[in-house]
């Protein structure tokens, strides 16, 4: 039962409520050891991440639930995990070879139990995954198949791509006038559907091919739609991420206060309503006491209905402000983290094969191209990887501190269009607490990357002391400046984030600009130190 719930709930992009339920579902059928409810159980935790692009994780449980499906003789669910791995391999690894062997694998168990609906899916993948390594021939006999039984077993959800696939192999073939026209069948197809995935590389394609054949206007025409159907996908991705960030109990217990709140709000004024009814009766007996006991109590309930309600909007602002407050620090949370696994693994594990090629280089007295190329491709990815490890975490941030950090941003982003200035009355060794060094460090980052972007500034500076056990950062420029109303309307989101930090450290947040003449933000904050 609760695997069909974590199915239902993946099939309407509930993606948390899904993974919940499939992992209490894997414990559950780890505990009774049957293997046909693990494999189905991972294969839902690994749809899921699969939905939420992370192919790392989809293929990491997919591979997981196969070991468990290969336990059973359940033919359908090792179809699923066969062709599910061939879409990892082949769509988002781009391995290919890999991908392909795991679709012949789901193409055989489908011909076995005879899904003709799959065989059809499968021989469009095969064709797909040969065609994208530009082996057209060998991937021409599937899409042969398709061609054949698309109007039997095939629907909306294969017939762009079919549309695609054929124009692709007839480019391929230099036959222009079938290209053309089954490139067009698979845009129309595309627009009339709702497979906007298989639409932008419809669109991809057939530019490739009019830039081709010459028609580059229209090539270029083709390729802006493609782009604006992927940056679509792209957002549509980070909306299904953002849906999952994770429950945060402290917002719910702001929920449940608010909804006691209203339940107690309902209840007095239920005991209101009878209060006044009695109160009515009586009045025939003596109007003018109750009439000056009423005036006074209705005063009295709208004072007790507006606290209500101001306590209502404070919790609703303090939920909020603490959605953003836990926001920013998953993001620097997954900051710290990454920069971690790719200082201490990623960067160590490319040191160590460079090591080891150097160690086989020296004792051999050849050293082939192929040897000297991977070396030089090892050295630039750990450059890479460490260049990437100190955008996500400054390394002089972590190892010198807040001083230092700031120092050394004022000196990279300093440039002919505009000079930064650092100014500092704290003596530059100085050291705060570890967390509130972060915090502050990528607060001022934003600020200047605000300043650099929008204000046209030639001269900014950030100048910090410390005030009566208070740390106080100025930043300025000389730029085109704003009105502060209008500034809050173009930039609120961020200015919030901000606003929000500063005011869950107990400290001050405060903007001046005139227009024309440049702007002066300050940040006040108590300091925490180790």
């Amino acid at each position: 039962m609760l695997i069909n719930d974590a199915s239902t709930e993946l099939n309407n992009d509930d993606y948390e409520k899904s993974l919940l339920k499939s992992r209490v579902a894997l414990e559950q059928a780890s505990d009774i050891k049957n293997s046909d409810l693990i494999a189905n159980s991972y294969l839902i935790i690994a749809a899921n991440f699969d939905e939420l692009t992370e192919p790392t994780k989809a293929l990491f449980y997919y591979n997981l639930g196969l070991s468990y499906a290969k336990k059973t003789n359940n033919n359908i669910l090792k179809n699923q995990f066969y062709n599910n791995l061939g879409n990892i391999y082949c769509f988002d690894k781009k391995q290919y070879d890999k991908g392909i062997y795991y679709y012949k694998k789901s193409l055989i168990i489908s011909q076995k139990i005879h899904d003709t609906d799959q065989i059809l899916l499968t021989n469009l993948n095969i064709a797909w995954a040969y065609f994208d390594i530009n082996k057209y021939d060998d991937g021409f006999s599937y899409l042969e198949h398709v061609n054949k039984y698309q109007s039997i077993h095939g629907d909306e959800s294969t017939i762009v791509a079919l549309n695609m696939l054929n124009g692709i192999y007839y480019n391929n073939k230099n036959d222009n006038k079938k290209a053309s026209k089954y490139f067009n069948l698979a845009i129309k197809e595309g627009n009339a559907g709702n497979e906007k995935s298989d639409l932008a590389y419809s669109y991809l394609e057939y530019s490739n091919f009019l830039n081709k054949i010459g028609a580059y206007k229209n090539a270029f025409k083709n390729l802006r739609l493609y782009n604006k159907i992927n940056e679509e996908l792209h957002i549509e991705e980070k909306l299904k991420k953002a849906n999952i960030v994770g429950v945060n109990l402290e917002v719910d217990q702001y929920k449940r206060e608010i909804d006691k709140i209203e339940s107690q709000y309902r209840a007095r004024q239920f005991k209101l309503i009878e209060e006044q009814s009695r109160n009515k009766k009586i009045v025939i007996v003596v109007f003018l006491l109750l009439i000056s006991a009423f005036i006074f109590f209705y005063y009295f309930i709208q004072n007790l209905r507006l606290k209500e309600k101001n306590n209502l909007n404070d919790l609703q602002s303090k939920i909020q402000q603490n959605i953003i407050n836990a926001s920013i620090d998953g993001q620097e949370l997954e900051r710290k983290k990454i920069a971690s696994f790719l200082h201490d693994n990623i960067s160590s594990l490319l040191s160590s094969a460079g090591i080891h090629l150097k160690v086989f280089t020296a004792k051999s007295l050849l050293q082939p191209e192929e040897i000297i190329k991977t070396k030089t491709i090892l050295e630039e990815a750990h450059n890479q990887i460490r260049n990437l490890s100190h955008e996500l975490m400054p390394s002089l941030l972590v190892r010198f501190g807040l001083l230092y950090g700031l120092e050394d941003l004022c000196e990279k982003n300093s440039n002919s269009n505009i000079k930064i200035e650092f100014n500092s009355l704290v003596l530059i060794k100085k050291r705060y607490n570890a967390e509130f060094e972060m915090k502050l460090y990528f607060i001022v980052t934003e600020l200047l990357n605000n300043i650099i972007k929008h204000s046209q500034a030639t001269n900014a500076k950030i100048a910090l002391e410390e005030i009566n056990n208070n740390l106080l950062i100025v930043v300025t420029d000389n730029g085109n400046g704003f009105v502060n109303n209008e500034f809050e309307l173009k930039e609120g989101f961020g200015i919030n984030q901000i606003r929000a930090r500063i005011n869950n450290m107990k400290g001050e947040f405060i903007i001046n600009s005139i227009l024309n003449t440049g702007t002066t933000i300050t940040l006040k904050t108590p300091i925490l130190t180790k």
